[in-house]
């Protein structure tokens, strides 16, 4: 027998992923009954499983109506990926500061209270062992491959495992989950303006070995440069791209 908070979380993982292919499209109104009735289950475990995906932002609660899927806007996006790169730029900025501290002159290298950008980067870089490494290359190298044949669902699941591997290192469940939820609402509203192409081959980012390279080879400041073409990219491939002064 399926314990019920397994039975919640199957259930809003399947929702989610029906949210991120944009199947059960922005603004979309349903029941928990309806979703009972879907799924064969008893309403019970639909009703947390939806209030669990409205704590992440991805539904809204309609009083005594049910529930909707969330709207983002063009302005939640921008604002949604400025926060992502603040955070991760702000993880490898700790990197570069940790070297230079690494590499300065006797003088200069008394210790000094960590940055809490430099704790997460040393337990980022720490935590890079073999096993780890080859786990993280091969979600690089599927989302790769799926990126450049355009394939976009095949594309969603492996780029979100490839950055929750990644964020993982950071030895922060709450910085991880904060960027997983990101990348999650950022997809939410990318995917319905990707599917108005008729083909997505060259317009999608495939980035994720780059990084993983300069990341691997603890080279802060190439990370960042992948890291900034990355962000310009979302950005780009939406329209959302900040207007010039």
């Amino acid at each position: 027998m399926i314990k019920r908070s397994t039975l919640r979380s199957q259930i809003a993982t399947a929702l989610r992923d029906e949210i991120l292919a944009g199947r059960l499209a922005t603004g979309r109104d349903f029941t928990v009954k309806e979703i009972a009735e879907q799924y064969g289950v008893s309403a019970t475990p639909v009703r947390e499983a939806l209030v669990d995906l409205a704590a992440q932002g991805l539904l809204d609660v309609e009083q005594h109506r049910g529930f909707r899927v969330h709207e983002f806007t063009l302005a939640d996006y921008r604002a949604m990926c400025e926060a992502r790169q603040l955070v991760v730029d702000g993880v490898f900025q700790g990197i570069e500061t940790d070297q230079e501290h690494a590499g300065g002159s006797p003088a200069s290298s008394a210790p000094s209270p960590l940055s809490a950008g430099m704790s997460v980067a040393r337990r980022a870089l720490g935590g890079l062992g073999p096993e780890v490494l080859a786990s993280v290359r091969r979600r690089a190298d599927a989302a790769e491959r799926a990126a450049r044949a355009g394939d976009l669902d095949v594309l969603i699941a492996y780029d979100l495992r490839f950055w929750r591997e990644l964020s993982g290192l950071l030895g922060n469940p709450y910085v991880c989950d904060f960027l997983d939820r990101l990348r999650v609402q950022c997809w939410v509203f990318a995917v319905p303006v990707l599917r108005r192409y008729s083909s997505l081959r060259g317009r999608l980012w495939s980035g994720h070995n780059a990084l993983l390279d300069a990341v691997e080879a603890g080279d802060a400041r190439a990370a960042r440069e992948v890291m900034a073409t990355y962000h310009q990219h979302a950005l780009a491939q939406v329209g959302a791209e900040e207007p010039h002064a």
